[in-house]
């Protein structure tokens, strides 16, 4: 089986514009480490990783779950 670098890569360039373009992947990659790094067990920042993931290029609002939830 052979893969076409260009056609992967052509793929991935059209979802990273479909999801807004590389500032808008920066501000997910941000968002994703905030709610890894933040309070809560692993079943929240699970949820809200996929929270983050659903809206790209979050305006900063902060998914990170709340202490005790």
């Amino acid at each position: 089986m052979d893969i076409d670098i260009g056609k992967l890569t052509d793929e991935a360039k059209k979802i990273v514009e479909e999801r807004g373009g590389t500032d808008a992947l920066k501000e997910d990659a941000e968002e994703l480490k905030d709610i890894v790094e933040g309070e809560g067990s692993a079943t929240d920042k699970a949820k809200a990783a996929v929270g983050a993931i659903k809206d790209p290029g979050a305006s900063g609002e902060s998914t990170t779950p709340a202490k005790g939830t």
